[in-house]
């Protein structure tokens, strides 16, 4: 173990680092300091010239249940939460920049349910694995709001027609639906899905860093020509979102488990 932090914690089993969602009673809710820590896990790991590519996964039964919505609902009582808001989308566009522009692939290991924001963590990942009963599922426009950013990343790995029907309906899909629409690349045992993206990275090691690189900058830069444009866009509006009457009560009706009223 090279680090540590409450709610991450990064390991390195070369030729992989794997950065680890470490905050299962709440299926590893992403608070806003988690997402620092991924950040600067992959920023250290990507400096690591040992460490051939990067593995996010989370413990529990979830690999992540996406925003914390409690943190987000505590912040709308505060004077600044707009810029507070502000702040939040810009890390997460940073967070998702970072994992797009990483030199080494990164692959998600999942470990249970990508979850709005978790499900976008997996799509800027390169490459996903994870157990049959693994489902995705952005249920944004229950709680009022918008996940632009997924449907950008939806798009771009699974074409515009995936990212309009999983975010209109707000259903789950499947780890085999998923599969077929090109989202997920390898489905295993529940209990070897990180041995799995190791052993990825096992057969990445086997290939040059620079060619990798090139490639990697070549897939997500020239073939996704307006990806970072669409990112900031995407960003802007997630910031946006949380202003509206429809997500206070979005978030409100979900932290009090009922139905939602929308105006």
């Amino acid at each position: 173990m090279i680090a540590m932090s409450k709610r991450i914690e990064v390991h390195k089993a070369l030729p992989s680092g794997t950065i680890v969602l470490s905050r299962p009673e709440q299926h590893n809710a992403i608070a806003r300091d988690m997402i620092v820590s991924i950040q600067e896990a992959i920023e250290d790991f990507q400096n690591e010239r040992l460490v051939r590519g990067i593995i996010l996964t989370g413990t529990g039964t979830t690999f992540s249940a996406g925003s914390d919505l409690k943190e987000i609902e505590d912040a709308a009582s505060q004077t600044d939460v707009l810029e507070s808001w502000r702040q939040d989308a810009e890390a997460i566009q940073s967070l998702i920049e970072t994992m797009l522009r990483c030199p080494k692939p990164i692959i998600a290991a999942l470990n249970g349910d990508a979850i709005g924001l978790g499900g976008v963590l997996a799509l800027a990942a390169d490459l996903v694995v994870c157990h049959a009963e693994c489902r995705f599922w952005f249920p944004e426009s229950l709680r009022g709001l918008s996940n632009n950013l997924a449907a950008t990343l939806l798009a771009f790995r699974g074409g515009v027609g995936v990212a309009s029907y999983l975010l209109f309906t707000s259903s789950p899909i499947s780890a085999e639906q998923a599969s077929i629409w090109g989202l997920i690349h390898d489905m295993v045992q529940p209990d070897v899905v990180w041995a799995r993206a190791n052993e990825i990275v096992g057969e990445i090691s086997r290939g040059s860093a620079l060619a990798q690189k090139m490639t990697k900058h070549f897939i997500n830069e020239s073939l996704g020509e307006n990806l970072f444009t669409q990112l900031s866009i995407a960003s802007a509006n997630l910031a946006a979102a949380r202003t509206t009457e429809a997500a206070r009560e979005g978030i409100s009706a979900f932290i009090e488990k009922r139905h939602p009223k929308f105006p």
